[in-house]
């Protein structure tokens, strides 16, 4: 799954990165904030990721410290 969130973020990257390459090229604002925005949501899909496998992790821990509720 790992991976597969990375290729996806290295595609987002680089489609934020032609954005921003074309609003210079035109002298566009607009293009260069959804460049912008385009990347941050990159950025904050792999830290939503990695929160959420530590969490996962954290929960998955305590139940096996807990033993079973039946």
């Amino acid at each position: 799954m790992l991976i597969a969130i990375l290729i996806f973020d290295v595609a987002l990257v680089a489609w934020s990165l032609h954005l921003m390459q074309e609003a210079f090229d035109n002298k566009e604002f607009s293009l260069m904030l959804a460049g912008t925005l385009v990347a941050m949501s990159a950025a904050a899909m792999l830290v939503v990721y990695f929160l959420m496998g530590s969490y996962v992790g954290y929960l998955t821990q305590m139940a096996q410290s807990i033993g079973p509720l039946y």
